[in-house]
């Protein structure tokens, strides 16, 4: 259908009936030149307040200003200390961010090891003892570096006779030690000689940890011990090489302490005479006042007056008898002044150096073996930290109570002991050495006399105890003028 057609039945009725239409208008070319573009007012919410042009002035002084003086600056801040503030921000933000990734690192690393110190990855021997897995942390603690050269010690056979008034099950002592007898600690300290095989040096040295004090038996090496040893002389100085051959020489000496005299032992230390010259030296000497020299041979003389004893001049001195009046027990109360002298050292190592360096000394002393103890590093550690709590007035020393006497081990020839006082003895133990047991009863004990209690000659040697801020101040023991030697002039 054309057009024309289209419009001539568009103009028809319903009757067929033609309508006159107006014809369609031509359709016009639009122009194509663009018309100005409509910009319509941007959109603002109802709370949004309009943009506005907070700028003075007309348009041209507007246009003149530099962009960093058309930024709006609040009231309190500066042209151009915003872009400075920000800056310096963001640097501190950088070096508070690295230390803190720093810090993160080195406490995740310090987790890691802690874990791995605690992790129970090793197995840990002992004599006597079940296997069992510990972490490295509890392997170090129980170390025993030097226990091999004499060995663990076998549980006691005498009776404990715990005093259960005040060892109960509540009873404690605060430090967690392998310990025979709550509340203290005991531990027997022998000297040896040059050949390594007399213990002429005998303490039994009692931690009371329970009441704050140390109490130190001094064991005269010419004490008469039938019982323990075979050596002709049966002096205790022969038990450790001459004893028991059923049980090693360190339990040989146990024993003969436990059985004699009714104190549990729970530690040793032993070492040569050579050795205490690196100990003494190690710390640095011991400082004592002499009231005379002592000249241990003609070329080995300590000085009178203040003195700083060195490691060999320390040997000399304990070890010097010639020339008392009272020979070896002369040399016994000497040595008692050493012993105050070299715990003043160890206090004022703990004050001046701190306990770390004491520390460190142990652990050279353990590394070159200087000293054999079946004593743990915890052990040792937690006794130094004990000792360094105690005032000189706590820590007491005691001989046990004799006189000399003659032992004749023929028809004929004799030995010169020292003849124990066996009651005196026992005493001596029930007041100061037994704290935490029952009194201990003479038949209880091994001890052999060799003078009937009623005919002793003296009784000099029955109480002859001291603290340590009393020997600060004692003279050196009485000397025998017949034994100087004569070469030296007055």
């Amino acid at each position: 259908m054309n057009r024309e057609e289209l419009n001539k039945e568009l103009n028809t009725n319903a009757n067929n009936a033609p309508k006159q239409l107006k014809p369609l208008r031509k359709l016009k070319r639009v122009d194509q030149k663009p018309k100005a573009t409509v910009v319509l007012p941007a959109y603002q919410g109802q709370h949004e307040s309009p943009s506005i042009d907070i700028s003075i002035g007309d348009e041209e002084e507007r246009q003149k200003r530099s962009p960093e003086q058309q930024t709006y600056h609040g009231l309190h801040e500066k042209s151009g200390e915003r872009h400075a503030v920000s800056e310096k921000t963001k640097g501190k933000k950088s070096k508070k961010d690295i230390i803190v990734k720093i810090t993160s690192v080195l406490v995740s690393i310090a987790a890691i090891i802690t874990l791995c110190l605690n992790m129970p990855i090793l197995w840990y021997k002992k004599s006597g003892q079940p296997d069992e897995r510990v972490s490295i942390l509890t392997y170090f603690k129980r170390w025993q570096p030097t226990v091999e050269i004499e060995g663990e010690l076998e549980k006691p056979t005498m009776e404990l006779n715990l005093d259960t008034e005040i060892v109960n099950e509540e009873f404690t002592d605060g430090l967690d030690l392998p310990q025979l007898v709550e509340g203290q600690y005991t531990v027997l300290f022998l000297g040896f000689d040059e050949d390594v095989e007399n213990t002429d040096v005998i303490w039994v040295c009692q931690f009371d940890i329970a009441g704050g004090k140390l109490n130190i038996l001094q064991v005269p090496r010419d004490c008469s011990m039938v019982h323990y040893t075979t050596n002709e002389t049966t002096k205790v100085n022969s038990v450790y090489a001459w004893g028991d051959p059923n049980v090693s020489n360190i339990q040989r000496v146990v024993n003969c302490v436990q059985e004699c005299f009714g104190i549990p032992v729970d530690a040793y230390i032993t070492t040569a005479c050579f050795d205490i010259r690196d100990i003494v030296d190690l710390i640095g000497g011991i400082p004592m006042h002499l009231d005379n020299e002592i000249i241990y041979e003609a070329d080995k003389i300590i000085p009178a007056g203040d003195v700083v004893l060195k490691g060999a001049e320390a040997e000399w001195f304990v070890r010097f008898r010639n020339e008392w009046l009272q020979g070896d027990i002369g040399r016994v109360q000497n040595q008692r002044r050493f012993m105050q002298a070299a715990m003043k050292k160890l206090f004022s190592i703990v004050k001046d150096e701190g306990k770390m360096k004491l520390y460190s000394y142990l652990n050279t002393i353990y590394k070159n073996k200087w000293m054999a103890t079946n004593m743990s590093v915890e052990d040792l550690s937690k006794l130094a930290d004990f000792c360094s709590t105690l005032s000189l007035e706590n820590v007491k020393v005691n001989m046990v109570p004799g006189e000399d006497a003659k032992y004749y081990y023929t028809s004929e020839d004799f030995y010169w002991i020292y003849s124990i006082h066996k009651r005196a003895a026992i005493d001596m133990m029930n007041e100061s050495f037994r704290p935490y047991q029952r009194p201990m009863l003479l038949s209880e004990s091994n001890i052999v006399e060799f003078i009937d209690e009623g005919n002793y000659s003296y009784n000099d040697y029955d109480d002859t105890g001291s603290t340590f801020a009393e020997l600060e101040h004692a003279t050196e023991p009485l000397r025998d003028p017949s034994k100087k030697p004569a070469w030296k002039e007055d």
